[in-house]
């Protein structure tokens, strides 16, 4: 016993004189972000510090270096809240999320920006782009697609308008709770709130589980858990950060039906991304109606070999009948196979938007 304890002491001894390593390292680290902050404010006095293409590269290196026992993600994690921290010593980013606070979209924000970010929540999709066009917020979050439900359209009507320019990614594993409030009479719940996407999400769990109760579609999933914080009859379909926020008892966990259910958010903003090494481009194109034109559009990916991520189509607000096209593919506009596409599509189809090039999410 004796010698355990000898051992456990000297191992937490050890543990300690790596944790004033640790600390003495960060702060370094700080100091010299500092300072290339001010280099940069002399180069460029109306830009602002945050590069997402510089902060993927450094987690990707991060990750390739990484000998455990910490995974690789865990990793990235700690390293994005020190790059947060460091960041915020200067300024901190603020980003604008569809709230209220709670919102699978603030955890996106938070996971992609850390936690020294200034999250700002916003009622409504199209009023994060008009936040970040009018400069009160540096960024903003918006979802883009779901694993299970598909596209959000109403992220991509607003693309066709708006200035802004995608300049980053970032997926987020979704996992629905079922949660009820203090008050909350369990075996009398006659009404679940929720947004539309989650009650599609955890469809065939409610068919089992309450097949009677009223399902009510609400702006968001932090929007229900705020409903039912005071109610005694209802529940609400959200993330753990929601029931942490609205102070909400989880009575089943992890309800969604596809255990890999995740959502894709895209960070906009005003400046186009550099290239980071492992990127990706999205396009909005409009085609001329005529027999072959969805052929040309889609022939000069395949000429340059170069990988479709995604192809989405929505009516088209001037045409009639006609479409826009949303492509998202592999590789970044200053590329040159990706340029020579961009180039041959301009002279095929009747309009080209190039949304943004950025890199490929980390985390």
């Amino acid at each position: 016993m004796a010698d355990d304890s000898d051992q456990l002491a000297a191992l937490r001894q050890q543990i300690d004189k790596l944790d004033l390593d640790i600390l003495s390292l960060i702060n370094q680290r700080a100091a010299c972000a500092k300072a290339v902050a001010a280099v940069k404010q002399v180069q460029d006095k109306d830009g602002g510090f945050y590069r997402p293409a510089r902060e993927a590269q450094v987690l990707r290196n991060i990750m390739t270096e990484n000998q455990g026992p910490l995974d690789d993600e865990e990793v990235a994690r700690l390293f994005r809240e020190i790059m947060s921290a460091c960041l915020a010593l200067e300024s901190p980013v603020k980003a604008a999320y569809l709230g209220p606070e709670g919102t699978f979209t603030q955890a996106a924000a938070l996971k992609h920006f850390g936690h020294s970010a200034i999250t700002i929540p916003m009622s409504a999709i199209d009023e994060v782009f008009r936040e970040v066009v009018a400069g009160a917020a540096n960024y903003g979050v918006v979802p883009v697609e779901n694993s299970t439900e598909g596209v959000v359209n109403h992220t991509l009507d607003n693309f066709l308008d708006s200035p802004v320019k995608i300049c980053g990614e970032v997926e987020l594993r979704i996992h629905q709770h079922l949660l009820i409030g203090k008050n909350t009479h369990r075996e009398r719940i006659t009404r679940i709130y929720s947004h539309s996407q989650s009650l599609a999400q955890c469809r065939k769990w409610l068919d089992s589980h309450y097949p009677g109760a009223e399902r009510v579609a609400v702006s968001s999933n932090a929007e229900a858990a705020k409903r039912v914080e005071g109610e005694w009859n209802s529940a609400a379909i959200a993330g753990e950060m929601a029931a942490q926020r609205y102070g909400l008892i989880t009575l089943s966990e992890k309800i969604e039906d596809e255990p890999d259910n995740s959502t894709r958010f895209l960070i906009i903003g005003k400046e186009d991304a550099p290239l980071s090494g492992d990127d990706k481009t999205s396009v909005i194109l409009s085609v001329h109606n005529q027999p072959g034109a969805l052929y040309r559009l889609l022939e000069p990916f395949h000429q340059q070999q170069i990988d479709l991520t995604r192809v989405e189509t929505r009516p088209s607000r001037s045409d009639k009948w006609g479409y826009v096209f949303f492509i998202d593919f592999e590789g970044h506009n200053r590329d040159p196979k990706v340029a020579d596409v961009l180039h041959t599509l301009q002279e095929r189809v009747s309009s080209l938007k190039v949304l943004g090039s950025y890199p490929k999410a980390v985390l």
